[in-house]
C-alpha cells in the first residue's frame, strides 16, 4: 500500500519556525513536493524536490522555506523559517512513483501561525 504520511504541524508565532516531515511507504518516488491549502482558497504549490534533488519553490515562500529529502528514508522535509500568519494552511505532501508515474497525497497537517 502506498503511503503519505505527513507530521510537524502545529501552532507556532509569527516569526517562528516549524518543520514538516513526509513518510513514504510501499513505493519509490520521483519527484516530491509540499503544498498548501488556506480556509476559502485553492490548494497551491509550496516546494518540489526531484529524485535528485533539483528544487524548486513558490514565490511566497522563497528564502524562507527549504524542501529537503533523505532517500535512504522515503523522507521529504519542509523547514518553514520566519513563519507569517499568512502561511496559516493545510500543508499536503505528494509523490510521483517511478513504478507508475502515478501522483499520491499525504492527510495533510495543520500548520497556524498566529500574529
Amino acid at each position: 500500500q502506498v503511503q503519505l504520511v505527513e507530521s510537524g504541524g502545529g501552532l507556532v508565532q509569527a516569526g517562528g519556525s516549524l518543520r514538516l516531515s513526509c513518510a513514504a511507504s510501499g513505493s519509490i518516488f520521483s519527484a516530491m513536493g509540499w503544498y498548501r491549502q488556506a480556509p476559502g482558497k485553492q490548494r497551491e504549490l509550496v516546494a518540489t524536490i526531484t529524485s535528485s534533488g533539483y528544487t524548486n519553490y513558490a514565490d511566497s515562500i522563497q528564502g524562507r522555506f527549504t524542501i529537503s529529502r533523505d532517500n535512504a528514508k522515503k523522507t521529504v522535509y519542509l523547514q518553514m523559517n520566519s513563519l507569517k500568519p499568512e502561511d496559516t494552511a493545510v500543508y499536503y505532501c505528494n509523490g510521483l512513483t517511478v513504478a507508475d508515474n502515478r501522483l499520491y497525497w499525504g492527510q495533510g497537517t495543520q500548520v497556524t501561525v498566529s500574529s
